[in-house]
């Protein structure tokens, strides 16, 4: 079937369409190659996924209403992953009008083609920062979400409220995905895996808030795409069970659904740097730094409902993970490997 992927040059977004695409799939892809981070990058996915002959790309704006009206008039779309979107919890504290134009206008754009153009399901990004201030860990679908702690945050929330209003009143079915800290190879540079992996082979200082105290559920990049295909498959329907007196945030009496995807293994950020250190073969400088109001202390998700629903949830160590990307990494930018260290 024709699927379009919005942000299909994006980390998550290119790991998705060669998933699709060798499934078998007739892909749509959309991005609009914007400077957020090293266009070259984005480049250099997008040449891998234009290498199959079922993908057509558009380079799209998805917060130019026009242009996205057209595409759905254009293209027999049946269903939607959308991935583009404005990211990064510490980017939003100096640019908080970029997320809500890009995370909430340019949302409401895809959502209006999805319900005139009867896409059977839209799969949406949201993001463990919707958790904000919560500190019942694990992470839950069923938790309150309404305290989030950065603009980030409140946009990704602010989507699941948009797409639920979307299922109940037109009964289009949409899926919500809480993605917990992807990392693999073609990650972003502004992500941690980047910044400390090319901090260390430069010999300069990684900042670390909270004195490197924070934990994260980091969630290797094939797992990620594994629950993105198998949740695309299986549209969100309304739930009979669904009780509007003690309401459960993540499913509904409307076709809608929430799931956290995550390894269910938080680990500290000292222990990150070291399984780092140990696939680069050599050791990094650390500069303690004090918490961050824009920091969550931890993330760890609750799987449960993710592996009820579709059979399957992240594992994939961050050891393995971590050997995987930099060895990507020191392909990718041009290092090697010598006596144990990597070099230029």
């Amino acid at each position: 079937m024709k699927i379009l992927v919005t942000g299909c040059a994006g980390f998550i977004g290119m790991h998705a369409c060669l998933r699709l695409l060798k499934d078998g799939h007739e892909v749509l892809g959309v991005d609009n190659l914007n400077v957020y981070y090293d266009v070259n990058l984005k480049r250099a996915r997008l040449k891998l996924i234009k290498a199959f002959k079922k993908f057509t790309f558009v380079k799209l704006d998805i917060v130019n209403r026009k242009k996205i009206e057209s595409l759905f008039d254009q293209f027999d779309i049946r269903r939607v992953i959308h991935l583009a979107a404005q990211p990064g919890v510490r980017y939003s504290i100096k640019n908080p009008y970029s997320y809500i134009r890009n995370n909430m206008a340019g949302f409401l754009d895809v959502l209006e083609g999805c319900r005139h153009h009867n896409v059977n399901h839209l799969v949406y990004a949201s993001s463990s920062s919707i958790y904000g201030i919560n500190s019942a860990l694990p992470f839950s679908e069923k938790q309150n979400t309404d305290h989030p702690a950065s603009i980030y945050g409140a946009t990704k929330k602010a989507n699941e409220l948009m797409a639920h209003a979307y299922s109940h009143l037109y009964g289009l079915s949409t899926t919500g995905l809480r993605f917990f800290t992807v990392y693999g190879p073609w990650g972003r540079p502004d992500m941690s895996p980047h910044l400390f992996t090319k901090a260390i082979l430069e010999e300069a200082p990684i900042d670390l808030f909270n004195k490197g105290r924070m934990r994260r559920d980091f969630t290797y990049i094939d797992d990620v795409v594994e629950c993105v295909i198998r949740i695309v498959d299986q549209p969100a329907t309304s739930d009979y069970k669904h009780n509007s007196k003690q309401p459960n945030p993540s499913y509904s009496s409307a076709p809608y659904r929430i799931y956290n995807i995550g390894n269910h293994q938080p680990v500290e950020l000292l222990k990150y740097i070291k399984i780092i250190e140990k696939a680069l073969g050599k050791k990094a400088k650390i500069n303690m730094l004090p918490q961050q109001l824009s920091e969550m202390p931890a993330t760890f998700a609750d799987v449960g409902h993710l592996k009820d629903a579709v059979g399957f949830a992240p594992s994939t160590s961050l050891q393995e993970g971590v050997a995987k990307f930099v060895k990507w990494y020191l392909e990718y930018y041009g290092y090697k490997h010598t006596n144990g260290q990597a070099s230029i």
